[in-house]
């Protein structure tokens, strides 16, 4: 796996945080070596341990999901470029990164009332802790939707944590690229920056 070593992270409960922070996901499938690439919220369920998701039916990747076929999900965290001027040694430019991959095999969901919860679970999720929408499962609104749309879970067979964060740069320069990355980010994630570190 590249980034090298020490930009790789094992840390499972620090790649669930990043899915929950940033969970606009990559989902990567192939058929007959054809990619198809969507971009998706995906939730992650304590639970089960699985990726919970839906995409329209009418999306031509949808042919591609079929029970325990194997895909790729990327999520990406915040990232910038990182100037030698912020370091206090001589040192090059470069780009800092927080990156998931998930690999795992596709269930459907096809279960009326299962895609609902799947729906009224990402809406909540979605929606936080102070929730200005609440969806609700008798809501008939689903009832037109639900045709149309296709549910999955993803049973996650491989996590790989791609932080690429300076770790190899004295501790002065590990902070101070650190402090570029919160600077650049363009919202308030120092919290959950300072959580991957």
């Amino acid at each position: 796996m590249y980034p090298p070593p020490h930009h790789q992270s094992d840390d499972i409960d620090k790649m669930i945080s990043v899915i929950k922070h940033f969970p606009l996901g990559i989902l990567i499938t192939s058929k007959d070596g054809k990619s198809f690439v969507t971009h998706i919220p995906f939730i992650y369920n304590e639970t089960t341990k699985k990726l919970v998701a839906h995409i329209d039916r009418n999306n031509p990747q949808v042919e591609t999901l079929q029970n325990e076929a194997e895909v790729t999900v990327v999520f990406k965290g915040p990232d910038t470029y990182i100037s030698p001027s912020v370091y206090s040694t001589a040192q090059l430019p470069t780009w800092n990164y927080i990156i998931v991959h998930i690999t795992g095999n596709i269930q459907l969901i096809n279960e009326p009332e299962a895609v609902k919860n799947t729906m009224v679970a990402m809406t909540e999720f979605l929606e936080g802790g102070a929730q200005k929408f609440i969806l609700k499962n008798d809501d008939p609104r689903m009832e037109r939707l639900i045709n149309y749309i296709q549910a999955f879970e993803i049973e996650i067979t491989n996590w790989e944590g791609k932080f690429k964060l300076s770790q190899d740069k004295v501790p002065q320069d590990f902070e101070n690229a650190k402090q570029e990355l919160i600077k650049n980010s363009g919202k308030d994630f120092s919290g959950f920056i300072e959580e991957i570190y």
